[in-house]
């Protein structure tokens, strides 16, 4: 077992317990999630976007 866990709720109880070495890699728990949150909204923007009419292009091939 190598113990990783890729629940920030789960990292950070433990890691608070441990100390410094848990907490130096603690932030990419917690900031991975939010970026791929992120890159996940542009990237949706990017393929359905609406134009001015509202309609997005999937609509307007109809």
């Amino acid at each position: 077992m190598d113990g990783a866990s890729v629940n920030p709720a789960r990292s950070l109880g433990p890691s608070l317990f441990v100390g410094s070495s848990a907490l130096d890699q603690l932030w990419a728990h917690l900031v991975a999630p939010l970026v791929g949150g992120g890159l996940s909204a542009l990237v949706y923007d990017l393929f359905y976007r609406k134009d001015e009419e509202g309609a997005s292009p999937e609509e307007q091939a109809r």
